[in-house]
């Protein structure tokens, strides 16, 4: 069911943008460190993992862009706000996680396995990663935080699929990626190192490339649903009819029609047949009361429409 947001919706944004906030400042110490670090030891998986913070650390500029955008009030041209501003953007950085997190890793991890050279000192590599993974999971743990509140009682996978606010899950989805990435670094590093086979550096280097090219999928698919028109759930949608039908002058409900307009707004259209010979004072009290009661029980829905039918004269 669609439950009703613990925040009001200038509070939920801004606790969004401090989880954006800090992931951005995480990003940028974690990417100047490994690019000084892969220059100084020539490692390709540390390079990639530069490249990847550095991407991150934009995408973040990009979704507070985004957030600031979908502010905007309703205008003559958007008369239900800019709410969907928030999906483009978020769909831009996923395309960004693709294109240059996910590609230029894994490039740049074949050139390494093509021509594999040397991990020179492996140990400020551990230095490194360990420092990330402490600020990562930092930003991880604020960013599921959040989640979590927005998520309720639903189940944490059902709850991250259908999630209407790009700006936490992208990020939750994106220090994810980070932390196993810096997983599958260190296992590259030390494998290389120990092993005296450099390719392996490459090779982690490359699945850290499919690993963000399979993250930006995910992302790109939500936001992609998001921007072409996406509904509320229908066990949702059946408990708004259910209010409907509990008018005693309604004799049918058709089905709740619903679309997201923002990140915290939805726009809802329903048929509702009334009884025959029922008076209009009556169809319009009822009207009232049924978008009363569901803007009460779903905040969310904010625009509702009711075109109401009746059989008798």
């Amino acid at each position: 069911m669609l439950r009703a947001p613990a925040l009001s919706p200038g509070k939920a944004m801004a606790e969004s943008k401090i989880v954006v906030y800090g992931a951005i400042a995480a990003n940028v110490a974690i990417a100047v460190t490994k690019f000084v670090v892969a220059g100084m030891t020539g490692s390709s998986a540390m390079l990639s993992e530069g490249i990847h913070s550095a991407v991150d650390s934009g995408n973040g500029v990009l979704l507070l862009i985004g957030m600031h955008l979908s502010r905007r009030p309703a205008t003559a041209d958007h008369p239900f706000g800019h709410g969907k501003e928030l999906y483009f953007w978020s769909l831009i950085v996923a395309v960004l996680i693709f294109g240059l997190g996910g590609g230029v890793s894994f490039y740049e991890g074949l050139l390494h396995w093509r021509e594999p050279a040397a991990v020179e000192d492996a140990t400020w590599n551990y230095v490194v990663l360990a420092a990330a993974a402490l600020f990562e999971g930092t930003s991880f743990g604020i960013a599921l935080r959040e989640f979590l509140r927005q998520s309720g009682d639903r189940p944490f996978w059902s709850a991250l699929v259908g999630s209407k606010d790009p700006s936490t899950f992208t990020v939750l989805v994106e220090d994810a990626a980070a932390l196993t990435g810096l997983a599958i670094a260190a296992a590259g590093v030390y494998a290389s190192h120990a092993l005296g086979m450099p390719r392996l550096d490459g090779a982690a280097s490359m699945l850290i490339g499919a690993l963000l090219a399979s993250v930006a999928v995910l992302l790109i698919r939500e936001s992609r649903s998001l921007l072409i028109g996406e509904g509320i759930r229908p066990e949702t949608a059946r408990h708004v009819r259910e209010i409907a039908l509990a008018r005693a002058a309604v004799e049918e409900v058709g089905t709740p029609r619903s679309m997201y307009v923002g990140r915290d707004a939805v726009l809802l259209t329903m048929e509702v047949q009334f009884r025959r010979a029922t008076p209009v004072e009556d169809v319009v009290k009822a009207i009232a009361q049924i978008e009363h009661e569901v803007r009460a029980r779903f905040p969310v829905i904010r625009h509702i429409y009711v075109e109401a039918s009746n059989r008798g004269p």
